[in-house]
């Protein structure tokens, strides 16, 4: 009670205007073992604005407290009341469960109502997420401890409570009159901010939470009860996501809704918008002058793409009519040849001093998307064709009905600044703690399907791989003794999301709790889309849709190996983005950058030196230095066909080359993760990209005679680089960062930064993975010399052997023939399965 007595006379007389809430003191009332001011920051604080709630505080606490046990939080309450809430507070904060503080604030420091309290308790958070709730129990308790969860486990930086989709529900509003008012207004602040409330389905929520870190209070200046718009708004580029929750019945005191705070919300939406308008035009982008500048660009990148058209007119003609080529085949040469002009007129003319980034590489890309629009354009260059109209016509037709898109993209994507590209998250996330029955629609199957799995594999003695399609980047681990019901992961295929179109992808999240929790990912074009669901049982079980079937790549590449990548971790391995060879008896481990040069460099080595190889791409290490063998086949490029003298390729193959490695390279997944940003079905893009122009991948030893080893202990770690020669050493804790940053780069092609958070394998969730992958590098990286080594001519493959040499006291690395053994020459065929820990 002492306690109160200060809260009351903390406060000294100050005019109303010069007031700051967040001056009052904060008091630890209790709870927690009484741990408030004295242990470290909780990684969460729950901010609770009270007025007047001396009867629900009992009952909240008594739900809440044990709700949030093993969250790392606190309670922070912010109370506005004249009724004695502080008083029934400090009573009942010493048998709480977590630390609770109380910030009081007197009559004349009230500004701003709820919104002010909300803005005043964030700034004494200490906490790295705060979570706002109700203390009238609408806000359930047990639903604000599942939002906290999520929010803690990464992936986005505001978690809405929502009523609004999924199994959410709004049943607790009271009356028709409420239930009219909230859908009118959510109708309203969508229909007045349509773009950055597209992923929100309930933009008024009163349960939300969000991340200190990503939030500047200073932007907040909310008026009334609406805080969570204010934030949206305020933060636009904030990454969304979603849990759905049943709105519950007031367990007591009396509702603060009033005529006065609707005319509060009105003032606040008009606000809001205003402002946006006003932020919008300081911006720059959507100004009168920038506008009158894209309409300057379009028109000038218009009469480029017209000289265009008659360069690639001209160039069809005479494939065409007179070299006597196939209309099609014409055409996509064509294309080569206008796209060359096109880009030197729009680079050096349209956006000269100011494109970003390298030439090269805005050439790569603008290459790339004309040749993606090419993949487009040649199906209706063909109906064109086939209904009457001339060769020449129909791909002058073809071509201009692109213009707008290929504009759009160049200006947007390809020339734009980094500022400008950085966006909206197109998917909308959704947790659902319901079944997934409850929102899968009718009839989830349409017919059905075997479940046998004909493909199995067994990847490194550690995880076993069931699928009903052919994963090609697994085939050397191909097991069929293993049993069809023994898989680790079963990938089948099934009729997978909603029957019709819709707006946007989604990834939900069931964790219905008598059910293995399920994420089914949807795109924009229903059952025709690149959609699946993954189940996080045992087995994990993957379900595909049809198009996914038809392109293994992307299954593999984007669903498998994410999945996989968790399963190692959660058995003490980890598949580590790494290039492994063994060169006289000595384990070599090569990363870099992606596109640097360290596959040619592999290859080379293992041409001009001998020795096994066992990977290019991803290795499986452990925390004793162990590295065993992921010879996926190889993806090559342009600089590696110089590299290396493949003679085994066709003719043709050599030809398709040219074409599907510049697709395929760095400039294109550049492209397609720029493109990923905006709202489009990216995953289908990409995999009917693979279907119709397939990565150019081959086995090792096809391009290159060599050996393969199945496992090796990694001495050596050259870390490549192009530029200035040079060679240091690089500390184990940079090293670390660096190899950790190196593999994550490797899984940025969507879905995965949504998919990542909510997986849980083996017990362990998302972060507590991530920390295990930490510690199972750093015990690989102690026992490893690690090394930067730069060359500005290709000359890795030069260096290394020099290297090795010098270390052995100037001998050679030994020849091939010198390292043949019968584990060298076998096959590799795990007998049995390893145990976590263990050497392979």
């Amino acid at each position: 009670m002492a306690q109160l007595a200060d809260v009351r006379s903390a406060s000294d007389v100050r005019s109303e205007s010069d007031v700051r809430s967040e001056s009052e003191p904060v008091l630890a009332l209790g709870g927690g073992h009484n741990a408030a001011d004295t242990a470290a920051p909780p990684r969460l604080t729950v901010l609770i604005p009270t007025r007047d709630e001396r009867d629900s505080v009992p009952l909240l606490l008594g739900r809440l407290g044990p709700a949030l046990a093993g969250l790392d939080a606190e309670l922070l309450f912010v109370d506005d009341s004249d009724d004695g809430t502080p008083v029934a507070l400090a009573e009942l904060a010493d048998d709480c469960p977590v630390p609770v503080r109380l910030l009081h604030r007197q009559p004349g420091a009230r500004g701003g109502g709820l919104g002010g309290a909300v803005v005043a308790g964030a700034r004494q958070a200490r906490g790295g997420w705060v979570l706002v709730m109700d203390a009238d129990l609408q806000h359930p308790p047990e639903s604000a401890a599942l939002l906290a969860r999520t929010a803690m486990r990464g992936g986005a930086d505001i978690v809405v409570g929502t009523r609004y989709a999924g199994t959410g529900s709004k049943a607790g509003l009271s009356g028709a009159s409420r239930l009219l008012t909230s859908t009118a207004s959510t109708r309203l602040v969508k229909a007045a901010f349509p773009r950055r409330l597209a992923t929100v389905s309930d933009p008024l929520s009163g349960l939300f939470a969000f991340r200190t870190g990503a939030v500047d209070l200073d932007r907040l200046n909310p008026l009334g009860f609406k805080v969570l718009l204010e934030l949206l708004v305020r933060h636009p580029t904030a990454r969304v996501a979603e849990v759905a929750y049943t709105f519950a019945p007031r367990a007591a005191g009396d509702s603060k809704a009033s005529l006065r705070e609707g005319v509060a919300f009105l003032r606040h939406v008009g606000r809001l918008r205003r402002d946006r308008l006003v932020g919008q035009l300081r911006e720059g982008p959507v100004s009168r002058r920038e506008r009158l500048r894209q309409l300057g660009r379009m028109v000038a990148f218009g009469l480029v793409g017209l000289s265009g058209v008659a360069v690639n007119t001209a160039a069809l003609w005479l494939l065409f009519d007179r070299f006597g080529m196939h209309h099609l085949v014409a055409a996509a040469l064509a294309t080569q040849v206008s796209t060359t002009w096109n880009f030197l007129l729009v680079d050096g003319l349209v956006y000269r001093g100011r494109a970003s980034g390298t030439r090269t590489g805005r050439a790569v890309r603008f290459y790339g998307l004309n040749n993606l629009l090419l993949l487009a354009r040649l199906p209706a260059l063909q109906v064109l064709v086939l209904t009457g109209m001339g060769v020449l016509s129909a791909n002058a037709v073809s071509l201009v009905m692109l213009f707008l898109l290929r504009f759009l993209v160049s200006d947007r994507v390809i020339y734009g600044s980094s500022t400008r590209q950085g966006g909206r998250d197109p998917v909308r996330l959704l947790v659902d703690p319901g079944p997934a029955a409850a929102t899968a629609g009718p009839a989830h199957a349409t017919r059905k399907r075997s479940t046998y799995l004909p493909y199995r594999y067994d990847v490194a003695g550690t995880v076993t791989i069931g699928s009903q399609i052919r994963l090609p980047e697994l085939e050397f681990f191909r097991a069929q003794w293993i049993a069809d019901g023994e898989v680790d992961i079963a990938v089948r295929v099934g009729d997978v999301g909603r029957r019709t179109p819709h707006r946007r992808a989604s990834l939900v999240q069931h964790t219905e709790p008598t059910e293995p929790a399920a994420l089914p990912y949807e795109e924009h074009l229903g059952r025709f889309g690149a959609n699946f669901r993954v189940s996080l049982g045992d087995p994990i079980t993957v379900e595909i849709g049809p198009l996914l079937a038809r392109s293994p790549h992307v299954v593999y590449t984007n669903i498998v190996e994410a999945l996989l990548r968790f399963v190692l971790i959660s058995r003490d391995r980890m598949l580590l983005h790494s290039a492994c060879i063994e060169l006289g008896g000595t384990g070599v481990m090569l990363s870099a950058l992606t596109d640097t040069g360290k596959t040619a460099t592999i290859l080379r080595l293992l041409r001009e030196q001998g020795g096994r190889f066992l990977s290019d791409d991803m290795t499986v290490v452990d925390a004793t230095g162990n590295a065993v063998c992921f010879p996926k086949p190889l993806t090559i490029s342009s600089h590696t066909l110089r590299a290396v003298n493949a003679n085994d390729l066709t003719r043709a193959e050599w030809r398709r080359l040219n074409f599907q490695s510049r697709l395929h390279s760095k400039g294109g997944r550049s492209l397609a993760l720029a493109l990923a940003r905006f709202n489009l079905p990216i995953m289908g893009i990409n995999a009917l990209t693979q279907i119709l122009v397939p990565p150019p991948k081959y086995s090792v030893d096809r391009l290159v005679p060599c050996l393969m080893g199945s496992s090796t202990q990694v001495e050596e770690l050259f870390v490549i680089e192009r530029g200035e020669p040079r060679l240091s050493g690089l500390d184990p804790e940079t090293a670390l960062e660096r190899m950790l940053v190196n593999t994550e780069d490797a899984y940025g092609f969507p879905p995965y930064r949504y998919l990542a958070p909510a997986i849980t394998v083996g017990g362990l969730t998302y972060p507590q993975l991530k920390e295990r992958e930490r510690e199972i590098l750093a015990g690989f990286l102690s026992g490893v010399r690690t090394r930067v080594l730069a060359s500005d001519c290709f000359g890795w493959a030069d260096e290394i052997p020099r290297l090795l040499a010098a270390d052995r006291g100037g001998s050679a690395v030994p020849a091939a023939a010198a390292l043949v053994s019968s584990q060298a020459q076998a096959w590799p065929r795990w007998g049995a399965r390893l145990a976590p820990g263990s050497a392979a």
